[in-house]
């Protein structure tokens, strides 16, 4: 374990901000988690984890330490006639880890295909796609808790899995993930009628289709919906979409003609997307901070544009949105730096995301 002072964070975030960290290290074990206990250096530091970076905008440097897990495994636990138990180290590539699940005959993830990030940060948002979420086959979570100095196993039941949602979220700095777990079936149980799912795979003339027909279905309608990080830099969809009443739901429909609303268990869940195209945002560009012409939901780093303006105009957004449907978007990017506050606090008052900094600091 090596620590790295004063590292550029532009290759570890897909926005492609600019930003330092202070102090940096690679970790590739639970162990060396626990080593920097042992450290002077780094044991006092702020801590901020980064694995892919596909989900955290930068507002600028970062005055404590970074950790990027880089923990690699991929594994079989256990093997029965209708299913089998696999695991995936915190640093494995996640669309690399669905593909190998698949390689093995195995269903469940396929959906999932082509979003970005790690294995490690996939519970953490609960990531979901084409109706399906990781909650629907997690087993457990493997964490190292830096203020017990103890590694422990999280059953799904009890990682506290929403809409977007984990206990993770709220330990972001106290607790590592360094390995995750996943129960995926050998009969598939394929899920098509999300999205454009099936009108894809018919054009291809896919009658009965497997679960990598399905995996490649959906990372061709992602790869032209969503702009390639490597070419445009961005965290793919920035808000989530809202969860409100069904009376609000049925009120804004008869108010505007077209909404797109789905089922949420008691809740009814609205589409950002479509708000925000409403409101005049797709294709919006401010210097080098806008939105994308594809996609309303993914804001985009044009070249240079700072992670402060890039939030600034997600904060403008919001309260666009708020003003018209009367209805507040949440981010599923964390914007995080240790002076967000400082920089846009006029722009987002009432709005705490947009100066989030992570708990658990000893």
């Amino acid at each position: 374990m090596r620590l790295l002072p004063d590292l550029d964070l532009r290759p570890h975030n897909t926005f492609g901000v600019a930003a330092r960290a202070a102090l940096a290290v690679r970790l590739h074990s639970a162990g060396q988690a626990r080593d920097l206990l042992d450290d002077r250096e780094a044991a006092g530091l702020e801590r901020l984890i980064l694995g892919g970076g596909s989900n955290v905008l930068l507002t600028g440097d970062w005055p404590g330490l970074v950790v990027l897990p880089e923990i690699r495994e991929r594994g079989v636990l256990e093997q029965q006639s209708d299913y089998v138990d696999v695991v995936g180290g915190a640093g494995e590539p996640w669309d690399a880890f669905v593909r190998w699940t698949l390689g093995l005959g195995l269903s469940g993830l396929e959906n999932l295909a082509l979003i970005p990030g790690t294995v490690g940060a996939a519970p953490i948002q609960n990531i979901g796609a084409y109706g399906v979420e990781l909650a629907e086959h997690l087993l457990w979570v493997e964490v190292f808790d830096w203020r017990s100095s103890a590694t422990l196993l999280i059953d799904a039941a009890g990682c506290g899995l929403g809409y977007r949602n984990s206990i993770f979220k709220h330990e972001l700095a106290g607790q590592l993930v360094t390995r995750v777990a996943f129960r995926l079936s050998r009969q598939p149980r394929l899920q098509l009628d999300y999205g454009e799912i099936r009108s894809e795979l018919a054009e291809l003339g896919i009658a009965k289709p497997t679960p990598r027909q399905v995996a490649d279905a959906v990372s061709a309608i992602r790869r032209r919906k969503l702009p390639d990080p490597m070419q445009l830099g961005n965290a793919g969809s920035f808000f989530r979409n809202p969860l409100v009443t069904p009376a609000l739901a049925k009120a804004l429909q008869v108010r505007e003609p077209g909404l797109p609303v789905y089922a949420a268990g008691d809740s009814v869940k609205l589409s950002a997307a479509w708000m925000i195209e409403r409101c005049g945002w797709k294709g919006y560009r401010e210097g080098d901070a806008g939105v994308a012409a594809s996609h309303a939901l993914v804001l985009v780093n044009h070249g240079n544009a700072t992670g402060a303006e890039i939030a600034a105009l997600a904060a403008r957004i919001v309260a666009s949105v708020e003003a018209r449907f009367g209805v507040r978007l949440e981010p599923e990017v964390r914007v995080v730096g240790a002076d967000a506050g400082a920089i846009i606090g006029s722009l987002c008052a009432g709005q705490p995301w947009l100066a989030e900094r992570p708990e658990g600091h000893p």
